[in-house]
Formats: C-alpha cells, structure tokens, sequence
C-alpha cells in the first residue's frame, strides 16, 4: 500500500524547510543531466536524505566530477551515473537495462539544450535539437522507465519546466520549428512542450487508476553568475560574481532553483499535475504551488501533442505499465 496521502487532504501551504529535508533511505531517484547546473544541485540536495541517487549523463568524466563534488559535501552519499544520451532515441530506450534497480522512485526530467544562436541543428534521429533533446527524449525515457516507475509504491515523474514557457505557444502543425526558426522561441516552446505533455501524462494516468504521479517544477530565474562554486563543477570568477550581484534582488542561484523539483520529489503531500516553482513572482524563493496557466493544461492541444510525442519518440505509452 502507498503511505502517500489523497490528494485532496493536507493543503500546499504546509511548512517546508529547503536546509532539513525529510529522509528517503530505501528510496532511488534518478536525475538526467545530473552532472551540471540545476540537476547537479537536484542530486546534490537529494543525496543528503539517504536516497540512491543516479546521474544520467552524455558525458563519463564530468559525472565522475560531480560525485565526486557531491561526496565532499555529503559523506557516505550513495551515488551512481548511467550513460545517457537523451539525442540518440535507440540508446535512451535501453537505459533501463544499465540502471540495475528493481524498481525507481522518481526520475527528474532536468537535461537540455539551449541554443542561442541559428542554424537550426538536429539529432541523430533527424529532430529539431532542443525539441529532441529537451522533450522527445524525455518521452522514450519514461517508456523505458515504466517498469521500474510501476515497481515502486508511489513512483513521481518530475517535468523541470521554464519560465521561458509562460510566452511560447504550441503550434501543433510546426512543433519542431521547421517553419521561421529562432532558437528563444524554439527553446520556450519545447519546454511548454514538456510541461503540456506531463499535465496531460497525469491526467491519463489518473483515469488509468495509476499511483505513479506525473509533477512538474520549475527553478525561476536560476543564473551561473549567482550559483555557488562547486569543485570540478561549477566555478565562477570574481568577476562574474560581482556583476550578478544587482540580479539577486529578483533572481538566484541554481542551487535555490532546485528547491522546488526537490520538493516535488520528496514532499509526500505533492500531488499529480500540480505545478511547483519558487515563490516570489515564479523568480525566486522557497518552493510553492502556483497555478498552471491555461495554454499549458489545454486538452485539445496537449491530445494532439501526446500523439505527435508518441510518434516522434517511437513509442507507445500505454499506461497500463505505469
């Protein structure tokens, strides 16, 4: 049986202490792109509740790096990292077989790519690179996730949204940008993408009668130039540093942009399609619920993106596995 509450019970308001997070002992959270930026401070913070935590990452060298960060600050962490390149669909696909876990309960959908500047690149499987990447394979991921996901008594697929989402709207007919591409727009659109596709994700797993809760977060303004140093990690010059001062009156650093996807994963009051970001104007803060804008919840266009998704990712998400 689940020790999850219903989800009408316990209100959102309740305290929630970002420095004392509760313990996950016995529990497995996988994070993708763990290596760097806000999914290395996700793992980081993680860690240090007991759980199993696993990096997925394209790259071998810097997740040794960030264990190796995350171990200096968090003795006795239990850490591992999978190879994971969320452009080449066929590798993503058979993630699962190199995870070696009975069962996991959570994967954070946190890696991307964020391009500034044309032309329009893709992945290995012909994709638009930012909707590839950032969304399409995070959708063969939770296929290849479902057994594991389905295993555990209360599973959460974390989303990491953008705020740059809240401006972008979906064009169904266009969803790759192959029509007047400019990367900002592509990049907030493939975002909105995956935070359309988890509301929707929830909602077909509520109607399915699944325990496996589908959330999505986001970190606000999170910028380097704020972010703390962190060996083999992260290092900011002084320089850098003193310039970023002047934004921390409305943003922060990308270890307080992953309070509200920690949250999202641990709070056992968190409730599917709920969208949690930081609290002051969605830029800053601790964790709070906040309400999902109507272009992101849009049924009709979220139905027309799931099958899009389905179709681009090759696979079939029958959520009965879940």
């Amino acid at each position: 049986m689940s020790s999850v509450p219903p989800r009408s019970s316990v209100p959102p308001s309740r305290p929630w202490d970002v420095h004392r997070l509760p313990s996950a002992v016995g529990r497995s959270f996988l994070i993708t792109g763990g290596n760097a930026g806000i999914g290395y401070f996700v793992a980081e913070q993680l860690a240090g509740t007991g759980a199993l935590v696993v990096l997925g990452s394209r790259d071998r060298e810097k997740a040794a790096a960030a264990m190796a960060s995350i171990r200096s600050r968090v003795p006795g962490a239990r850490l591992r990292a999978i190879p994971l390149d969320l452009a080449d669909l066929a590798s993503v696909r058979t993630v699962a077989d190199g995870l070696g876990l009975d069962r996991l309960d959570a994967v954070v959908h946190n890696a991307g790519v964020a391009l500034d500047d044309p032309p329009r690149r893709t992945t290995k499987d012909g994709h638009e690179l930012m909707f590839g990447v950032n969304h399409l394979g995070h959708v063969a991921l939770t296929r290849a996730l479902a057994p594991v996901l389905s295993a555990a008594p209360a599973a959460r697929i974390v989303t990491v949204g953008s705020f740059a989402a809240r401006s972008e709207r979906l064009d169904p007919d266009d969803l790759q940008s192959g029509r007047d591409y400019r990367p900002g727009r592509a990049y907030g659109r493939s975002k909105l993408a995956q935070m359309s596709f988890a509301f929707e994700l929830d909602r077909r797993l509520r109607a399915a009668g699944s325990t496996v809760l589908s959330v999505v977060a986001h970190p606000g303004g999170a910028l380097d130039s704020l972010t703390p140093p962190r060996a083999g990690v992260h290092v900011a010059s002084r320089g850098t540093r003193l310039r970023g001062l002047p934004a921390g009156l409305l943003l922060q650093g990308k270890d307080r942009g992953a309070w509200p996807i920690v949250r999202a994963v641990l709070d056992p009051y968190v409730q599917g399609g709920q969208l949690w970001g930081p609290r002051a104007f969605g830029l800053r803060g601790t964790p709070r619920l906040e309400p999902a804008r109507a272009h992101m919840t849009d049924p009709a266009v979220a139905g027309r993106l799931w099958d899009a998704s389905c179709d681009g990712a090759g696979v079939e998400l029958h959520l009965g596995l879940l």
